[in-house]
């Protein structure tokens, strides 16, 4: 434990204290760690070991960093039998134990981080690619800062006759969603007593939800994170949102999914990050009359579209990944910009020039956070540091003015992540030879499996 004084970002142990004093009646605590995947894994605790972890840390399995989305070994990572599946050992992230008010029993939740004994980051961590990722904007200067917006549907826990996922029945009325209603307030009151409980339950989570939009579909759900000047924290509170909406969601009788394209028919919902530069003081280095932008932040932009398409395996991490990008669907399928306009990868939106930033609209909202959120950053620095050109904003109709260039499978996406010298130093040489071995195991699974579709299309036919 020697090395414990050494672990940055590390919760004292005061903070539990004081969450203790304030919340008697907690029984037990979910310590989570966000592995390669996005998955949140890690242990229930009681309230004499949740003080005690504070104390000593709590050994993990280093293993548990080498699970595809199943929650299944990948060998081929190194980090299971070739190591004996040695512990690391587990710090509680400062700031991060809070109230997981939708729980039956009270109960606390609170993010991990793993470490090597000797205090070192334990290489398999995402949250540590982030944190390198933005020591390096640091010390050039700049602080990132970024805003999380998820979109993601709830649905009817239920199946249909069919067997097909099914938009849920509102809670107020009874109705069952059957069409597309964007923007819809009636649909918002609908839900009301669902929605209310999200507000309520992110109040006490200290989670700076803002506004929450009725989508593109029935049943899909948008909501924005306020901008931080936190990187780190921006991913951490998208983490804990997610899990909120789950958690709420099944309180209310729904199942809440970010599953990038859970209807073959309907839209995507993607995780569009927000983010902009500032000096020391705070100033915004983006900030400018001009809606494009000052110089640095088309530098920026150009190091976006650059990187996208090696990046592709972070954005969409799944197979299911890759049936949200399609033409007029409000995803992008090529490298393009412009100003105002939700028909491009990055796009500038409209505002004050104080608040002058860019967005990019490339990752689902099934990417893990701090990964896609590192990936981004590491564009924009790449463009910064190479003065990169992004050429002239796309105005009007962007999927009828660029031919799509973004890879479009999961194979051949995961191997321009591999052989990317980019996405080798964005994440790191060893994470990322982690990460691509789960998500190949992961495709050649997929791919193994014989569907009902295989069934539909060739069974009579073939």
């Amino acid at each position: 434990m020697s090395g414990a004084r050494r672990v940055a970002g590390r919760a004292e142990v005061a903070e539990v204290e004081a969450f203790l004093k304030a919340h008697p009646d907690i029984e037990a605590a979910e310590a989570l760690v966000t592995d390669p995947t996005g998955v949140g894994r890690g242990k229930l605790l009681r309230v004499a070991d949740l003080a005690k972890m504070y104390q000593e840390g709590r050994p993990l399995p280093c293993s548990i960093m080498s699970l595809d989305i199943t929650g299944e070994d990948v060998e081929e990572t190194g980090l299971v039998w070739d190591i004996g599946d040695a512990d690391k050992l587990a710090w509680p992230i400062a700031g991060s134990l809070k109230r997981a008010s939708w729980m039956g029993v009270p109960t606390a939740q609170l993010l991990l981080s793993l470490w090597e004994f000797d205090g070192a980051p334990y290489a398999a961590d995402p949250r540590h690619v982030l944190a390198a990722v933005v020591r390096r904007l640091e010390e050039a200067g700049y602080t990132p800062v970024v805003a999380a917006e998820l979109e993601f549907y709830v649905v009817d826990p239920a199946r249909g006759a069919d067997g097909r996922l099914q938009p849920p029945k509102a809670p107020t009325t009874g109705r069952r969603l059957d069409r597309i209603d964007v923007y819809s307030v009636i649909e918002l009151e609908e839900f009301g007593p669902f929605i209310a409980e999200l507000y309520a339950a992110a109040r006490a989570m200290g989670l700076p939800v803002e506004t929450l939009i009725s989508e593109y579909a029935p049943g899909q759900l948008e909501v924005v994170l306020r901008h931080r000047a936190d990187a780190m924290r921006a991913a951490d509170e998208a983490i804990q949102w997610k899990r909120l909406v789950r958690g709420v969601a099944a309180k209310h009788g729904l199942l809440a999914t970010f599953m990038a394209k859970p209807y073959s028919g309907r839209a995507g919902s993607g995780f569009h990050i927000h983010a902009s530069l500032a000096d020391a003081k705070g100033t915004n280095l983006f900030a400018a009359e001009d809606p494009q932008g000052t110089p640095l932040m088309r530098q920026a932009i150009a190091g976006l579209l650059a990187t996208i398409a090696d990046g592709m395996g972070v954005f969409a991490p799944n197979a299911n990944s890759y049936r949200r990008f399609q033409s007029a669907s409000y995803a992008p399928v090529a490298r393009t910009w412009g100003v105002n306009n939700r028909s491009v990868a990055v796009r500038v939106p409209t505002g004050g020039p104080a608040t002058r930033h860019l967005e990019h609209r490339v990752a689902g909202a099934d990417a893990n956070p701090y990964l896609a959120i590192a990936t981004v950053l590491a564009g924009m620095h790449k463009g910064i540091v190479e003065k990169l050109d992004p050429g002239p904003a796309i105005e009007g109709n962007g999927y009828a003015q660029a031919s799509a260039d973004l890879p479009t499978d999961w194979l051949a996406a995961l191997r321009l992540l591999q052989d990317s010298a980019f996405m080798k130093d964005c994440l790191g040489e060893r994470f990322l030879a982690i990460y691509h071995a789960i998500k190949t195991a992961e495709c050649r699974r997929f791919n193994s499996q014989v569907s009902e579709l295989d069934l539909d299309w060739y069974l009579n036919r073939a």
